[in-house]
């Protein structure tokens, strides 16, 4: 009786040693990988040939409309070109200036199935079809179903001030971006002052907040929610413009 109940003991161990990390490993992602997924989704609908080191796309993409002329060569393969950083198109602040192509945004996506998106991004419209791997059709799709703003919310499109709280934002600021920006955001040198770049497109610098910045070190804020970072951006605003 001792035999088989330490051979039924040393079989309930075996299984668990060789099945437990086989259950792990299938068990679905935690809300928190999730979110690494979609900010990294969100820099690949930034620049994705950047995040994924790839050549530069050379001439203008097939589906960029002639009449826009002021912009050509890679940029026209970047999904925000299009689809703007509001991701609203030609419905939102890509209505006008250089941007302007009459394109869709992608808000009626959010929430769709990202089978169906992935589809289209490799349609004959878009063409992305080889240009990345299923990793990143993944991750740019999860983006586009489960990372979507609506940015209406945080900033007014008149006026573009960001809705935040600057009281809060000045010590968020302080803390997470002022190593690398400086204080009074004039770093880096090669880029222009935090406060201009934020007054004059806070759509952009609320996805480059959330998602991060492709191929920097920059870290992305997505898992602590749009509201923190509108109060970032909020404070950003009063920093010097020049």
């Amino acid at each position: 009786m001792i035999s088989k109940i330490n051979k039924f003991i040393f079989l309930v161990a075996a299984l668990a040693i060789f099945a437990g990390p086989l259950l792990f490993m299938s068990s679905p992602a935690t809300a928190e990988e999730i979110q690494s997924n979609i900010a990294r989704g969100g820099t690949l609908y930034d620049k994705w040939f950047k995040v994924i080191k790839a050549d530069k796309p050379t001439g203008n993409h097939p589906a960029w409309p002639a009449s826009n002329t002021k912009k050509k060569g890679n940029v026209t393969y970047r999904c925000k070109s299009c689809h703007g950083w509001d991701l609203m198109g030609t419905d939102g602040a890509y209505a006008s200036g250089s941007y302007k192509t009459g394109i869709t945004g992608i808000r009626s996506f959010d929430g769709a199935d990202t089978a169906k998106i992935i589809a289209i991004m490799k349609d004959d419209t878009h063409g992305y079809s080889g240009k990345m791997d299923d990793a990143d059709f993944s991750d740019l799709a999860l983006f586009v179903s489960q990372g979507q703003i609506d940015m209406d919310k945080y900033i007014d499109r008149a006026s573009k001030k960001v809705n935040g709280d600057i009281s809060k934002g000045e010590p968020l600021f302080n803390t997470l971006c002022a190593n690398c920006h400086g204080r009074d955001g004039m770093l880096p040198k090669d880029m222009k002052p935090m406060g201009k770049v934020i007054s004059g497109n806070p759509w952009e610098g609320m996805h480059k907040v959330m998602y991060g910045q492709p191929g920097e070190g920059m870290p992305a804020l997505t898992v602590f929610g749009p509201g923190l970072v509108a109060d970032i951006l909020a404070y950003a605003q009063t920093l010097p413009k020049e």
